[in-house]
């Protein structure tokens, strides 16, 4: 089988990890800067260009796209699909995790806990979007964003509506959501494989952040899930239509909170916290995947 790892860099552990197992596997192997690819479009005939050559043959293709490059990498995503390309994250369902409001609107419509959140971009109604976020201390974070990054804790009503203001004067678009303070600074972050958890790591903030993620200085460690937990995931993992993702939740006197699906999520602390080989579980989903795909398109052809 011909896989494409669509991921600016080669050396990043997960897709490492990804290109090391599918080559054991027999697969050949490519790993391909999105970034710098192109695409010709026109009539019955998708075409992405790399390196002055054509990418057509790939059976299937694993996007890592980083979220700085959503718009782009998903553009490109989307042409592979458009080849006949099997996509382990299809481009429309990367842009919408991508999108915060999007995805909490998402899951909260397939019966996902999630926190309570408010969307709002202006505070004329200050009062009320504070109440309906259950009042302060709250979160208030910028609708696009990832590790961490645009994500306040407000601990006052003054300093809510200090940070909705400075948002509001920079035209962002803002969410506004409950502090769920038996969950503060810890959260779980469990890998999904099909309709699988795989692995499942705590992750805690040393000093005193309330962000629990590793990338803001967070530390991982080995966490089983419950039962509740564990059907949160898959059920999110679902609704998203992302059959191999991160899903970030929180645990709180209402059950397990969904913070986000991770299309991109990375399988370092998960490997080397769980030692789970969560990269075979991946490449292992796409052969399966990938030539049920490839065997119905023959039988249609």
């Amino acid at each position: 089988m011909k896989i494409a790892i669509l991921s600016k860099g080669g050396a990043n552990y997960s897709t490492r990890r990804l290109k090391e197992v599918a080559r054991a596997r027999g697969h050949e192997v490519r790993v391909i800067n999105y970034a710098k690819c192109y695409v010709s479009i026109e009539k019955n005939h998708p075409v992405v260009r790399y390196k002055g050559e054509s990418l057509d043959e790939f059976d299937a293709v694993i996007p890592r796209i980083a979220q700085s490059y959503t718009k782009y990498g998903t553009a490109i995503v989307r042409q592979f699909e458009n080849q006949g390309a099997y996509a382990t994250a299809s481009s429309i369902a990367i842009v919408r995790s991508r999108d915060k409001l999007r995805a909490y609107q998402i899951l909260a419509k397939a019966g996902v806990g999630i926190p309570k959140t408010v969307f709002a971009r202006e505070t004329a109604n200050f009062e009320d979007v504070v109440e309906l976020a259950g009042g302060t201390p709250l979160i208030i974070k910028v609708a696009r964003g990832t590790h961490g990054n645009g994500v306040v804790l407000a601990e006052t009503p003054k300093a809510a509506k200090a940070v909705m203001q400075a948002f509001y004067v920079e035209g962002v678009n803002f969410l506004v959501q409950e502090f769920v303070k038996e969950s503060a600074g810890e959260d779980i972050r469990a890998l999904v494989v099909g309709s699988r958890v795989v692995a499942s790591v705590k992750r805690q903030s040393l000093d005193g952040d309330f962000r629990s993620n590793t990338h803001q200085g967070g530390e991982g460690s080995a966490v089983k899930l419950t039962e509740e937990e564990t059907k949160t995931a898959i059920k999110a993992a679902k609704a998203m239509g992302l059959p191999i993702c991160g899903v970030d939740m929180m645990r709180s006197s209402n059950g397990p909170l969904v913070l986000e699906v991770n299309s991109s999520a990375s399988l370092k602390t998960p490997e080397l916290v769980t030692r789970r080989d969560v990269a075979t579980k991946i490449i292992e989903y796409v052969e399966r995947n990938a030539k049920r795909r490839n065997k119905k398109d023959k039988v249609g052809a």
